[in-house]
């Protein structure tokens, strides 16, 4: 996620949340010496070229040659082993007897009837051995024929709770199936925030579809193990009415159309836990860049979109940027989807972009980019752990900033120090922050302090590179503070420990300064 700006009084900025954007587009009244962690300030922007072609997923004007389908290659489960956990946070939400390995769903939208019908094979390793498990799935949806390993088997609905009953044995390897339909709802958030309240499936006046689903709400649209811990692979077919196009995570393997609709087929091949799922179904249209490496980029944007594209297509030369400090970019695609919401979420593989201003400014995206490293590559294995995705990607983010004579370091580390003190007795330390107040600003800035302390210490040589032998020794995985401190403390030859609980669990903000023992 993307923080929102700070604003100067006291009172403001303890009922201020931090994903971007605001509920009613205002642009924030914010002193100059305020940090720049994102607002939106929604006001008329230059129109764009004209739409592009009606067909579906018609290529811009710089790429007039439409988008490149892939071929979709054999999921290798093993990349996708995970250990699962119950939740510190938000114990309710997913099952640690379940481990997902690959979920392979075929949706259907039907924008008139607001209806969703899906078909999901959702193949998962035991965790342990049980006499029946359960995935997450939102109860507006009614589900049909459930079968392991091809024999019916019973089930329950409890609330969201999806119960199978049936016997599973440790370390076995399942493949559950199962029919849905329904109208999703989104899923209420656990937050006091005033730019977002719900997560999840959203539907537009018009019938588009958006999803973002942070810390959880994947299983509003699909049957899930809706856990951090839980990483798995996915191959995702959208079913979306005629001019209108499905887009999610991964590379695209299939793009047809006829007179019924059109089809879309996504494949991520690496691990990702479900909150880095998307979903986005509407009328797009497509262009792309590429980064100095090599990577192609690919743009979706609503064909009706008013708004010039060339501050998020900095995303090319910001790969570049953030590969020369955290090394090659993890994924074999990339790409940024805008939609009707008024945030940014690093969803894998594929950014979901909101259309305020904020949100589409050179500084949002690198932050959005910088998490395919910090947060999609490596995730954290408990929501207790959220600071260790917002931390480092604040610190590049006002690193990124400064370099492109935006905002000064300086001063962002100057604002968020005299912030600090307010955000802990407001949202907790955040390490261990209020369950009702996800995603406030002190998992943003305060990590990005301490981090911040380690990198002066360090010199930007030493602490980039221990940055990348993080994400390379924990590739794919999800991750605890305890291994993040370990590590550190390894790197550097030092007793960290101490220092790293100071900041992520203190209630009072530490002094400057990083032990040298």
């Amino acid at each position: 996620m993307t923080p929102r700006r700070l604003r100067g009084a006291v009172a403001t900025v303890l009922s201020l949340s931090v994903l971007a954007g605001c509920s009613d587009g205002a642009a924030p009244d914010e002193p100059a010496d305020t940090p720049s962690a994102a607002a939106s300030s929604d006001g008329t922007a230059p129109e764009s070229p004209a739409p592009g072609s009606e067909s579906p997923a018609a290529g811009g004007p710089d790429d007039p040659s439409g988008p490149v389908v892939g071929e979709p290659v054999e999921p290798d489960l093993d990349l996708a082993v995970s250990t699962p956990r119950e939740d510190s946070v938000y114990p309710a939400v997913g099952d640690p007897r379940v481990d997902a390995l690959h979920y392979g769903l075929d949706l259907t939208w039907d924008p008139d009837a607001e209806r969703l019908r899906g078909e999901a094979v959702v193949t998962f390793r035991a965790a342990r051995t049980a006499r029946r498990f359960q995935l997450d799935l939102g109860a507006p949806l009614t589900v049909g024929r459930v079968a392991l390993d091809g024999e019916p088997i019973r089930f329950a609905r409890v609330g969201k709770d999806l119960v199978l009953r049936a016997p599973i044995e440790e370390d076995q390897r399942y493949e559950l199936s199962l029919d849905y339909v329904g109208t999703p709802e989104p899923a209420p958030a656990p937050t006091t925030r005033a730019d977002f309240s719900t997560t999840g499936f959203t539907v537009t006046p018009d019938g588009e579809v958006w999803t973002m689903q942070e810390p959880y709400g994947a299983y509003t649209w699909y049957p899930v193990n809706d856990q951090p811990s839980d990483k798995a692979l996915y191959d995702i077919t959208v079913h979306a009415p005629r001019r209108w196009t499905g887009i999610s995570n991964g590379e695209l393997t299939e793009l047809t159309s006829d007179a019924r609709g059109t089809t879309t087929s996504w494949q991520l091949d690496e691990p990702a836990s479900s909150y880095l799922v998307t979903l986005a179904i509407g009328r797009y249209e497509h262009s792309s860049n590429t980064s100095d490496s090599g990577l192609r980029v690919d743009y979706w944007t609503p064909r009706d979109l008013r708004r010039p594209l060339d501050s998020i297509r900095t995303a090319a030369a910001s790969v570049d940027w953030i590969e020369a400090r955290l090394g090659d970019y993890p994924f074999d695609s990339l790409g940024l989807v805008v939609t009707d919401s008024q945030s940014a979420m690093e969803t894998q593989a594929m950014v979901t972009l909101g259309t305020n201003d904020y949100v589409f400014s050179p500084q949002v995206v690198a932050h959005e980019l910088v998490h395919q490293w910090y947060g999609d590559q490596v995730s954290p294995s408990d929501w207790r752990d959220v600071w260790l995705n917002e931390g480092m990607t604040m610190l590049l983010q006002w690193v990124y900033e400064d370099e492109h004579d935006i905002r000064p370091l300086r001063q962002s580390l100057r604002s968020a120090r005299a912030v600090d003190q307010q955000l802990r007795d407001a949202y907790g330390p955040p390490g261990a922050y209020d369950p009702r107040q996800f995603g406030s600003s002190n998992i943003y800035y305060t990590p990005a302090l301490m981090w911040n302390e380690l990198r002066e210490d360090l010199g930007d040589d030493e602490f980039y590179a221990l940055a990348r032998s993080w994400l390379a020794d924990n590739d794919n995985t999800s991750v605890s503070r305890e291994q993040i401190y370990d590590h550190w403390e390894a790197e550097t030859g030092r007793e960290l420990s101490a220092f790293f609980d100071r900041w992520i669990m203190g209630r009072r903000t530490p002094a400057p300064g990083v032990p040298q023992g």
